[in-house]
């Protein structure tokens, strides 16, 4: 596990842009299966799911760059369709509120 120094936070690599940042500034994403249609992508705030997780600039830019990339499916270790409209509908309910 990558920690800057000084910080005791622990560093991780947006999928999206693929700058590193401390996970405090970044948004925890898993994969949930969603029947045989493939896994939907979850957002995960409070770091607690069980599951392998991808992190995230909490940017509609980084999601589209990773949606771009398939990036998602790569750092989840998931094949096959994946729906990323729960974090897109996060990401928008979280930019109303702040």
């Amino acid at each position: 596990m990558s920690v800057r120094a000084g910080t005791g936070s622990p560093v991780r690599t947006c999928v999206g842009c693929r700058k590193r940042e401390l996970t405090t500034d970044l948004l925890r994403v898993v994969a949930r299966e969603n029947g045989p249609n493939g896994y939907v992508v979850v957002p995960d705030p409070r770091h607690r799911l069980p599951g392998r997780g991808a992190w995230l600039h909490p940017t509609a830019g980084c999601l589209s760059n990773a949606d771009r990339r398939r990036a998602f499916g790569r750092a989840l270790r998931v094949s096959g369709y994946l729906d990323t409209s729960a974090v897109e509908q996060y990401l928008e309910n979280r930019h109303e509120h702040s």
